[in-house]
């Protein structure tokens, strides 16, 4: 049923400094979004529970031949009810019920051409996106730029990670979504390169909760990220860099009318429950096409993590198909320069090899040889469609189940496409993908059926290069599932048990967080495949607790609840996987920090609990609790595991 919103003015629907309003609300009224018309120019303002979370903030958006930013007259608005119901074993919940409400309000600019603006606000999420109209024959155009903005009170504080630069770092490849987070600085604090900052951002204003991030981007359009404020707390979608891709390709995004752009979204709370719980990524987009099959998910483990580039070699992988076997794990990961190392032939031997383990293969490609300069191998093999395409055949035809695709660095839509391209093609050669150096998902996980993960994280390789890492790794391990994560899978690559970094166990960097800590994260960080960082001397030298425990972790959920935690001082979570239920938690404190939380549906089981002794040694007892209600005390740098 539809319904035609009118809004009161003394010149209703006239270019005036009168504000136009037109109001929405949540299913339970909790979260009212006000839209304005001020001086021609779009607005809209966001409360939770009649408290101001965002102030007036822009709306519109320019192309090469119109402007739908400035100069508007409103037409008005219709309102619907959506409702949608959808299940998936790729995210945080198997099965997802969708509610909200959907105002769709319509401006026309001096020559009459006319821009809709779908706002969709759920019980803690708001999502919306510009529809735009198509009023002649010409069709083609190209998005410049986009006012839309997020105005923030003063007082509120981010938690945000900075754009990179383009081009730099590690054989220019960069911006591969790998910087450090800066948390609860100044609502006004602008970013480290000038650039901005990273989807998702999270911020607090008052006692809410604020994450702002976007989905449903394709290779219809660029990815997006936040602008740095303008000095009063309004962050603005901002486009890519036009150095980035070695300067190739434009800024813009090249659409042909009619065209709805990606969607923006906004989730609230006055806790981070529903932030971390959250699924409007997914509940505003739908699949671009059919699975090809069955896609299997599972564990995995990878050797380049500890053994590095020296153990692509045959025997060397023999080894670790040998250790995935052992722990019962679907997968293995064999990463760069396995085309030199091993060979075409003999990869064929290794992956015959595996299957008779009944464990399947992912191998590393590295994306292209025009945007970086990466010279890790095989190369050249997936930015081109024939290649591409040849390659995927060889590797349908060898039984191999999934690629890990590397240096992907940009958000250009010429990049979005190379993403979108990589996944068809994949799909039709039933092969699942993994894209590391790689951009934030945004509602991939549904849009690409055989989409797994991208890394787009600091991840388990930092730890491997540099002691800092492992001395920060409890602060980023509890910032994850608060920000990064919470919107999209994450392929972390982590949960180690050897002490040191290397392949001995004997030298490098130090871990310095306990086992209990290190099985946590393979509950908190969330991807339908997880490879581990185990290897095969773990077998003898790890806990016997630990490796049962990382023999039977599932790596997909039914159901997940937030529990306690703040970023980047700790975290915890519950998911259930079937009648399972995994509960787990992290300290990134420098003291001790216990929790008391209750799950009623636990009341009466018998549990496990891996958890850390005030000398830092992880051990494992058996618990029986009554009325679902626990108490746990985590030592610094330290978790917990409870298994029922």
């Amino acid at each position: 049923m539809k319904n035609i919103v009118l809004l009161i003015g003394l010149l209703s629907g006239l270019n005036c400094g009168f504000a136009q309003e037109a109001v929405v609300k949540s299913p339970n009224q909790s979260v009212k979004l006000e839209i304005y018309l001020e001086s021609g120019r779009p607005l809209y303002s966001v409360l939770y529970n009649n408290e101001v979370v965002l102030e007036k903030s822009r709306l519109g958006l320019k192309t090469n031949i119109t402007d739908y930013s400035e100069n508007l007259s409103f037409e008005g608005s219709e309102t619907n009810n959506i409702e949608k119901t959808y299940e998936s074993n790729k995210l945080k919940n198997s099965k997802i019920s969708y509610k909200a409400e959907e105002l769709i309000s319509t401006f026309s600019n001096e020559k009459g051409q006319k821009i809709d603006v779908v706002f969709r606000v759920s019980n803690n999420d708001i999502a919306f996106k510009y529809h735009i109209h198509k009023y002649s024959d010409t069709v083609a155009h190209i998005v410049t730029q986009e006012f839309t903005g997020f105005d923030f009170p003063q007082s509120a504080k981010s938690f945000l990670t900075p754009q990179s630069k383009s081009m730099v770092g590690f054989q220019r490849t960069k911006p591969s979504y790998e910087e450090a987070y800066n948390l609860g600085q100044d609502i006004t604090s602008v970013s480290s390169n000038n650039l901005g900052y990273t989807f998702p951002g999270l911020f607090k204003t008052g006692k809410h909760w604020v994450l702002i991030s976007e989905t449903g981007v394709d290779g219809t359009y660029v990815a997006s990220h936040l602008s740095d404020p303008n000095g009063k707390g309004e962050y603005r979608i901002a486009f890519p860099e036009s150095s980035e891709n070695n300067g190739f390709g434009s800024r813009g995004a090249a659409i042909s009318l009619p065209f709805s752009t990606p969607w923006r979204t906004i989730s609230l709370g006055e806790s981070l429950k529903p932030i971390v719980e959250t699924t409007i990524p997914f509940d505003v987009v739908d699949p671009l096409y059919k699975a090809a099959e069955d896609y299997r998910f599972g564990r995995g483990v990878w050797s380049w993590i500890m053994w590095q580039d020296q153990s692509m070699n045959y025997d060397d992988q023999l080894t670790y198909i040998d250790f995935a076997a052992e722990m019962g794990y679907e997968y293995i990961l064999i990463d760069a320069l396995w085309d030199q190392k091993i060979g075409y032939d003999r990869m064929e031997e290794l992956i015959d090899y595996a299957k008779s383990k009944d464990v399947d293969v992912f191998l590393w490609y590295n994306s292209n040889g025009v945007a970086n300069d990466a010279p890790m191998t095989p190369r050249n093999k997936m930015h081109r469609a024939i290649p591409r395409k040849k390659e995927m055949q060889w590797l349908q035809e060898n039984g191999v189940k999934g690629l890990k695709v590397d240096f992907m660095g940009g958000d250009k839509q010429h990049t979005i496409q190379l993403y979108e391209d990589i996944l068809s093609d994949a799909n039709d050669h039933g092969l699942m993908v993994i894209f590391h150096g790689a951009t934030l998902p945004r509602g991939w996980e549904v849009m690409y059926p055989n989409f797994i993960s991208n890394e787009a994280v600091l991840a388990s390789e930092n730890l491997m290069f540099s002691q800092y890492a492992n001395d920060q790794e409890a602060k980023n391990a509890a910032i994850h599932p608060f920000i990064r994560n919470t919107v999209a899978s994450m392929d972390f690559g982590g949960t180690v048990l050897n002490e040191r970094y290397n392949r001995g166990n004997d030298g490098g960097n130090t871990r310095k967080t306990s086992d209990a800590f290190q099985l946590a994260t393979a509950i908190l960080f969330q991807t339908p495949i997880q490879f581990f960082a185990l290897t095969p001397n773990n077998l003898n030298d790890a806990p016997d607790f630990a490796i049962e425990f990382m023999k039977n972790v599932p790596t997909t959920w039914d159901e997940t609840i937030f529990i306690d935690g703040e970023p980047g001082k700790y975290s915890v979570l519950a998911r259930r996987h079937n009648k399972h239920w995994y509960i787990a938690g992290i300290n990134a404190l420098e003291e001790p920090k216990t929790i008391e939380f209750s799950l009623p549906e636990l009341d009466g089981e018998t549990f496990s609990i891996i958890n850390d002794t005030d000398k830092g040694r992880s051990e494992k007892k058996e618990i029986n609790q009554k009325n679902g209600k626990f108490e746990v005390t985590m030592q610094p740098q330290g978790g917990f595991v409870i298994t029922n």
